[in-house]
């Protein structure tokens, strides 16, 4: 799906509004803009998500049959005390709007309201609250921090050395360009590197391991070309 051009990535947004039409109707607007949707219907389906740490955003529907969005907000607060949270709510009262804000909530928006509405408070929020969120790039299915030098799958951590992780940048910021043994060992392990290609060839097999879905090709005689 084509991203948004307000995101460098995809950011994952969970809705929580028990009325399945109005969740889908949300979920649909959104991904058209690009983001990718979680939805769910009830406040345990939600509850069990709250710990997640890929989410950059939550839409709660403050009614929740005989909970409510406020007592979601504390668990995700308690996990993620800066991810951004949109209230909606059937009832315009000042006092939810209040204890909505009081919760940590930041922003709220009274039930019906049009989607595109809904889908512009969002963009603001993300990219007020993502402003600098530049260095995470996504390639197949993994997620790169370059500022922190993480990848993560699924929003899992994986270990990777600094020399994988070099190489994988390599291969990332020069996707497409086939790289020959000795270039690879010039640009990641230095001019002055005294040893055999091998390095090359060893450290590349275990990034392999490591990130199965890596679209990296051999180029037999040659070297190596990412996608």
């Amino acid at each position: 799906m084509k991203a948004g051009n307000i995101m460098s990535t995809r950011k994952v947004i969970s809705i929580v509004e028990d009325e399945k039409d109005l969740n889908e109707l949300v979920k649909r607007y959104l991904e058209k803009e690009g983001y990718e949707v979680r939805s769910y219907l009830t406040f345990d389906d939600a509850y069990e998500h709250t710990t997640d740490d890929d989410v950059h955003l939550w839409i709660l529907d403050i009614m929740l049959d005989d909970k409510s969005g406020f007592d979601l907000i504390e668990e995700i607060r308690m996990h993620s005390p800066n991810v951004p949270v949109i209230f909606m709510s059937a009832r315009d009262k000042e006092f939810d709007r209040i204890i909505g804000l009081e919760k940590g909530s930041d922003d709220y928006i009274t039930k019906p309201f049009s989607p595109k509405e809904l889908v512009l408070r969002v963009n603001n929020l993300i990219k007020r609250t993502y402003r600098n969120d530049n260095s995470r790039i996504q390639i197949d299915g993994y997620e790169i921090d370059e500022s922190q030098r993480t990848v993560y799958e699924g929003g899992k951590e994986l270990e990777l050395t600094t020399k994988e992780f070099d190489l994988l940048m390599l291969f990332v910021k020069n996707k497409g360009t086939a790289f020959l043994r000795e270039q690879i060992l010039e640009k990641v392990w230095d001019v002055n590197y005294f040893g055999s290609d091998r390095v090359v060839d060893d450290t590349l097999r275990r990034l392999r391991k490591k990130m199965p879905n890596l679209s990296i090709h051999t180029i037999y005689g040659f070297g190596y070309r990412l996608g």
